[in-house]
This record gives C-alpha cells, sequence and structure tokens, in this order.
C-alpha cells in the first residue's frame, strides 16, 4: 500500500499503525504469507537512510514482511538532518571491534545511558541460565501468600479510595459538564496510577509469583483481569511466549521492530516528517504520534489483533484463540491445543465486566462511567505499555534472529530503570511493587515475587556486574528518546540496530 501525501500518512499511522515504533504496524506483517528467514528485495550496497526514502514512493506502512534484511556496506552520504559538525564523518569504515569495544559498525547508532553497553557483548560472554539462577538466593524463588495478599490489600484499599472520592464528587462536578473535564483527567491520572498496581499484582499471578495455591492465585489473577478487560489465560500464555523469546524478531510478543524497508517504511515516514516541519519540530511531532499510538491506541491493539508481535505467528487476538491469519511458522501458534479452550474460559470474565460497563453508561450516561472506569483503565494501559516498553527497547539496545537468540540472552537485554525517582518519595515505584527497577531478574525468573526481586536483582548485579543493564536515563526523557529513536532495525554482524543516521544529534 502506498501513499502520496504526508496527510494519508498520518490517518494511516493512526488507524493501521508503524512498525515497532507504532501500534498497529506489525499485524500487517503477521498477516503477510512469506516465508520468514529469507533475504529478499535487498537494497543495494552503500545505501544511505535518505536514499531509501528520495525519489521513491513513501510507505506509511511496512509491507514486506521480511524477517531479515541484509545491506551491504554502508557509506556516509550527506544528510540534511544531520549536524554540520558530525562525528560520523571522522571515517567511513569501522573495524569489527573499535577502541570503544564495540563489536559492530556504529554508523548511524544513538547511545542511551546505556553507552552502548549490549553492543559490547559476544555469545561467549551470557552466561548459561543455570549459572544465573546459582547466584540468586534460594528462597527468592518461593511466594508467600500471606505477603502477596498484604500487598494486595494495599492496592485495593488505595484504588477503592480514589473510587470513593470520585464518587462522592458526582454530584459536586457532574462529569457530563465539559467545564468539570479538567479535574477528571486528574482524577484518571491518580486513580490509574494507583489502580497499576493491582495490575501488577494480577501479572504475578499468571507467572505464578503470588501464591503456591494455585485457586488463590488463578482466582485473584482471574477477578483482576477481567476487571481489567484483559482475558487471564490468554495473556498468561502470550506473556510466557513473550519471556521465553525477548528480543527475538521472528518470535517476540510484543515490541518486535520493523525492519529496515528499502522504501523507507517508518524511518522513511520519520524524514518525511523532518522534511515538512523542519528537523526540531519534525522530531518533535514524529515522537509524539509513536507515544500516543504507544500508550493510548497500543495495549487494546495488541488484544485485539496482535499489534507488534513477530510475524512468525500471523495475525492473533486475545478472545479468538486461532490465528487470524496463517502463521509462518504453524507449530508456534500463539494459543494451541488446550490453550483454546482456555481462552474462551477467559472471555466469560471480560464479557461480564464489559456488560457491567456497558449498563453503568447506558443507565448513569457515558460521561459517568468513563469519569470513574474509562479513564483509570486507560491510565492503567499506558503504564502497562510504558513499563513493557522501556524494559525492552532503546537505540542502543539490539535485536536477536531465531538462529542467534537464546532465553538467557533475551533476559539480559532487559532494562531496569529508575522508576524509583519518578517522585521525590518514590511512591509511584512503591504502588507499583517495583516491576519497573528490578524487571531484569523478573525477566530471568518470573516466579520470583515482587517483594524479593530487589535480592535477586543485587546478586545478578554482584555476580555479573558487566552484564547488568540499568539506564539512569530519567523516565520521561527515556521514554522521549524511544519514542523519537526506535523506527526500524537493519540487521549487522547477527544482531538487529536500530538505525538514525543523520539524525543521533535530534534524539
Amino acid at each position: 500500500m502506498k501513499v502520496s501525501s504526508l496527510a494519508l500518512s498520518v490517518v494511516v499511522c493512526s488507524s493501521v499503525g508503524i512498525g515497532s515504533v507504532a501500534a498497529f504496524q506489525q499485524p500487517s506483517r503477521r498477516s503477510s504469507s512469506s516465508v520468514s528467514g529469507k533475504a529478499v528485495n535487498v537494497p543495494p550496497p552503500r545505501t544511505s537512510i535518505k536514499s531509501l526514502v528520495d525519489g521513491a514512493p513513501l510507505r506509511a506502512i511496512a509491507m514486506d514482511p521480511l524477517s531479515e534484511i541484509l545491506f551491504g556496506g554502508r557509506k556516509k552520504q550527506s544528510n540534511p538532518f544531520a549536524p554540520s559538525d558530525n562525528k560520523n564523518n571522522e571515517s567511513d569504515e569501522n573495524n569489527d571491534e573499535n577502541d570503544d569495544g564495540y563489536k559492530i559498525d556504529m554508523t548511524g547508532i544513538a547511545l542511551s545511558g546505556l553507552n552502548g553497553q549490549a553492543l559490547k557483548w559476544t555469545n561467549d560472554d551470557f552466561p548459561e541460565a543455570r549459572q544465573l539462577r546459582a547466584v540468586i538466593p534460594a528462597d527468592c524463588f518461593e511466594p508467600d501468600t500471606a505477603t502477596s495478599l498484604g500487598y494486595l490489600s494495599v492496592s485495593v484499599v488505595g484504588t477503592a479510595l480514589c473510587t470513593a472520592l470520585g464518587v462522592s464528587l458526582l454530584n459536586v462536578l457532574p462529569p457530563e459538564n465539559l467545564l468539570t473535564l479538567p479535574f477528571w483527567l486528574a482524577y484518571s491520572a491518580v486513580t490509574g496510577t494507583v489502580a497499576m498496581g493491582l495490575w501488577v499484582l494480577a501479572h504475578e499471578c499468571g507467572h505464578g509469583a503470588f501464591s503456591k495455591n494455585k485457586t488463590i492465585q488463578d482466582t485473584v489473577g482471574y477477578c483482576l483481569h477481567s476487571l481489567f478487560l484483559v482475558p487471564y489465560y490468554s495473556w498468561q500464555r502470550s506473556h510466557a511466549v513473550h519471556h521465553q523469546y525477548t528480543n527475538h524478531m521472528e518470535l517476540g510478543e510484543t515490541h518486535v521492530p520493523e525492519p529496515l524497508e528499502k522504501d523507507g517504511g517508518s524511518v522513511g515516514l520519520r524524514y518525511t516528517f523532518l522534511k515538512q516541519f523542519g528537523s526540531t519540530t519534525g522530531m518533535r511531532l514524529w515522537g509524539a504520534l509513536q507515544s500516543f499510538l504507544h500508550l493510548i491506541v497500543g495495549w487494546p491493539a495488541y488484544l485485539l489483533i496482535g499489534a507488534t508481535g513477530g510475524l512468525d505467528r500471523g495475525m492473533t487476538n486475545h478472545y479468538w484463540p486461532d490465528p487470524l491469519t496463517t502463521p509462518n511458522q504453524p507449530k508456534k501458534e500463539l494459543f494451541p491445543g488446550n490453550w483454546k479452550e482456555k481462552v474462551f474460559k477467559s472471555d466469560v470474565g471480560v464479557a461480564a465486566v464489559a456488560s457491567a460497563a456497558i449498563a453503568w453508561a447506558v443507565c448513569n450516561g457515558l460521561p459517568q462511567m468513563m469519569a470513574l472506569y474509562g479513564g483509570p483503565l486507560i491510565v492503567v494501559n499506558a503504564w502497562l505499555v510504558l513499563y513493557t516498553w522501556l524494559q525492552h527497547t532503546d537505540v542502543d539496545v539490539p535485536h536477536f534472529s531465531q538462529d542467534n537468540h537464546s532465553f538467557v540472552k533475551g533476559a539480559l537485554h532487559t532494562i531496569d530503570r529508575p522508576y524509583d525517582k519518578l517522585d521525590p518519595w518514590g511512591v509511584i515505584d512503591f504502588l507499583h511493587h517495583k516491576i519497573g527497577t528490578t524487571h531484569v531478574a523478573h525477566h530471568f525468573d518470573s516466579t520470583i515475587p515482587h517483594y524479593k526481586a530487589q535480592r535477586a536483582t543485587d546478586a545478578i548485579k554482584e555476580s555479573f556486574p558487566q552484564m547488568y543493564l540499568y539506564d539512569p536515563t530519567p523516565i520521561p526523557q527515556a521514554l522521549w528518546r524511544v519514542a523519537k529513536g526506535c523506527a526500524s532495525v537493519e540487521k549487522r554482524d547477527g544482531m538487529w540496530v536500530w538505525n538514525n543516521e543523520g539524525v543521533e544529534e535530534l534524539l
């Protein structure tokens, strides 16, 4: 599908999406019948990002369903958006390992607060799973039901208090009055932020990290997931797949990047933004678009059509167990065997909550339902995507194809971030049960309950300091960098890296 104007491109992006940095690109890749793993439509050697766009019709979404696009040698070319003192011009060629220890050609690769740490690793650097597990205290893998229920009570009471306040103010600040909109937006932000703690604990139930009592665990998980309109068993399965194939280009389950297209793709559209609006304004508009598509549209798009999931599973739906399109790897179907029945069992809870919300809107009006439930739910969804996006994505964090991926490699490309510094007192990190500050340990073994994850994190840092990723960049700045800079990846030396040639200084 080709578009001839920027306006149409933006409309298509908003309704369909752009690659891993737009909420809806992946399904179009998933719907393809192309065979994964073949290198086809290879751009000519010595291709720059700008030359991929100039003189070629621009696509708003990537239509080539490739799992691997190999680029030839790269030569620096003039770019109208590159700083005049572009340091990359100092050298056209990089050695296999440069003076800074990077293992690949760093042309066009911007640096985050990680300073390219993951790009310095070789396959031999990664420990075996048993070595990682051995350094974590054994009791970290044991959930305690009473402790878990205690944390659940904190999130339940906090959310209930916020809701009670909202109900008490309905007559004073009626939601149907547009003049009260600022208050209800603020209410949604606060209540959704508090309720995110419920989601984190629901997530632990899906991992088996809440309780050894399966009945208690599944009951809590099922009820909480249904409250958020998420099918419990469906997401339990898909999230386990995400853990197994973290940063996997073909089988990853969330935030799988878009391979760089020879006629532009997401990078081409970003270039058009810069050309149309100027480098600074254009990049800001691009970042704003990506932030909206991810944080607001992204989660329902993932549940409904598998947005940003790996192309080899076909297009998926969490409420319907069969793939919506033919998978490239049928044996890797998202919901195989007995999981199909579990998907339908999950739908019952979601249907009950959705029906209640509809009845509420019919009886008391849509504004009231949205003020007390819909608005906070959107905020919870935004938090969820924020965590997932930033835990596995940054401008210098690579992805891997099937022939160069392992579970440990995926887990150790998870990023811990300073969510404890989002506010002066660390309240948000506490309310969210430290899900973002201890996520590396969680990705290595998801049965570690959150209240033991810090000890596991400390053990990993102490034993494997060079293999632990922590980016000190404040969360708002990190989000803004990722939204602007994570557009498309290209394959270099066995890994897929984000190419930001010529725009590094704008990130």
